[in-house]
């Protein structure tokens, strides 16, 4: 299949102790960014999970699928997921990222924040399914946002990275086993946006 990507832009290679993450703000264009986009809100079998804070039981504040190799679950914040099959559009966007992150994924998350009420709260991603020092490639279609990091001990280290339309993050190294990221809310009136990361289920 041909690639999606017309030209990718230059990586951003942040310098943050314990951590290797690399950021391509333009690793699709606009006009294929669009296009995908669109086919992602319409294709995606979507749903909202509920979640369990301190006792009480609330709609998971964003709609997320699973799709993946097959019998590949995927578990967090206790809630256990079961992937759909690759779709052709999953498939060739896993072939994009994978040329770049030099590995194979076999599962993709995908979150889909309908307004800036919708978050995903600080956490890493270290399920152990995904084994020691994991690759997690991320893309993101739609409106832009704040992707916020901070360091598991030094409380001094923080890092936010606003993530566009078409751009790819790639995380590796011991990233999720030192920092945590978290996507907040805001008061701010903004679109749609979805984000895919791709990783590997061990």
């Amino acid at each position: 299949m041909k690639s999606l990507f017309d030209y990718a832009s230059e990586p951003v290679v942040f310098d943050l102790p314990d951590a290797e993450i690399i950021y391509f703000p333009n690793f699709y264009n606009q006009e294929t960014a669009d296009s995908i986009y669109l086919q992602l809100q319409q294709e995606i079998l979507w749903q909202q999970d509920d979640i369990k804070v301190y006792g009480k039981v609330y709609p998971q504040p964003r709609l997320t699928a699973l799709y993946g190799n097959e019998g590949l679950s995927y578990s967090y914040s206790n809630i256990k997921m079961q992937p759909h099959p690759w779709n052709s559009l999953l498939q060739q966007l896993k072939a994009d990222v994978e040329s770049y992150a030099q590995t194979n994924f076999s599962t993709v998350l995908l979150n889909q924040y309908r307004d800036g009420k919708d978050s995903n709260g600080w956490h890493a991603d270290n399920e152990k399914e995904l084994g020691i020092n994991p690759i997690i490639a991320s893309i993101s279609f739609g409106a832009q946002c704040t992707f916020q990091l901070k360091h598991n001990s030094d409380k001094t280290l923080k890092k936010s990275i606003i993530l566009e339309h078409g751009s790819f993050l790639l995380m590796k190294g011991t990233t999720q086993h030192f920092w945590k990221h978290q996507i907040p809310k805001t008061a701010k009136p903004i679109n749609p946006r979805i984000n895919l990361t791709f990783r590997l289920i061990r």
